[in-house]
């Protein structure tokens, strides 16, 4: 009886289960050039995932480092301060992440070849995966010739450079308040021309800013700016 009764629940939590699991999208970036050198941003198709970047790796990288600074990646060198290591829960918009579902499904799941093999300026490794309950797969390139996955990837980096400039905001107002100013004119500019996308991931060092009477004005008006971007 009592074996019978397991074997009821068991049949029972085997029903109520889900028969499907939630999709996962992996943009896995590299370049020895840059710092970070390495970064992974991982969606769900409602806007949320993770982001984790490494200044420096510890395996070896064969990847060149030549031409190695990419438009979407921040010389933060050149600014100074550099922010420690990101890991951390982040959000996009659902929009944005349904674009990314999408072309994920038009290209099979990274099936395919992403590479050109063009010999073109070294622009980071981009490695993007699908894992779902529909099909999964991966592929990865310096630079693509297919315009979709380009695109795609330089769209992610964008959102990896907002995502890296909200973690050096964050040391910024702990270490050096002085410093928001050229950290907060360089994000406008790079919201402005597509450098920066996707503000809402960083939503709440923005309005630690705007709200913070001690700061600058000029601080605070550029982070309001950056808050209204983020609602659109």
């Amino acid at each position: 009886m009592r074996a019978a009764l397991i074997a009821s629940v068991a049949a029972v939590s085997a029903l109520s289960a889900p028969s499907q699991t939630v999709p996962v999208f992996q943009i896995d970036f590299s370049n020895p050039g840059l710092s970070p050198s390495h970064w992974t941003l991982t969606l769900q198709p409602d806007g949320s995932g993770h982001f984790r970047s490494d200044r420096i790796r510890s395996e070896q990288s064969s990847a060149p480092v030549a031409n190695a600074l990419s438009p979407a990646a921040p010389n933060a060198a050149g600014r100074g301060l550099e922010a420690r290591d990101v890991d951390r829960d982040i959000r996009v918009s659902e929009e944005f992440a349904q674009r990314v579902f999408q072309t994920a499904q038009r290209k099979r799941w990274f099936g395919g070849e992403c590479e050109s093999h063009l010999k073109v300026a070294f622009q980071g490794v981009k490695k993007l995966s699908y894992d779902g309950p529909d099909g999964h797969g991966s592929c990865e390139f310096n630079y693509s010739k297919d315009k979709e996955i380009q695109e795609l990837g330089e769209a992610l980096e964008s959102v990896a450079t907002t995502i890296l400039e909200g973690a050096r905001l964050e040391m910024r107002l702990q270490h050096d308040r002085l410093g928001l100013d050229e950290e907060t004119e360089y994000l406008v500019e790079a919201a402005g021309n597509g450098e920066a996308r996707q503000i809402c991931a960083i939503r709440e060092i923005l309005e630690r800013l705007a709200d913070n009477p001690a700061l600058m004005e000029r601080v605070r008006r550029r982070a309001r700016e950056l808050l209204a971007r983020a609602d659109r």
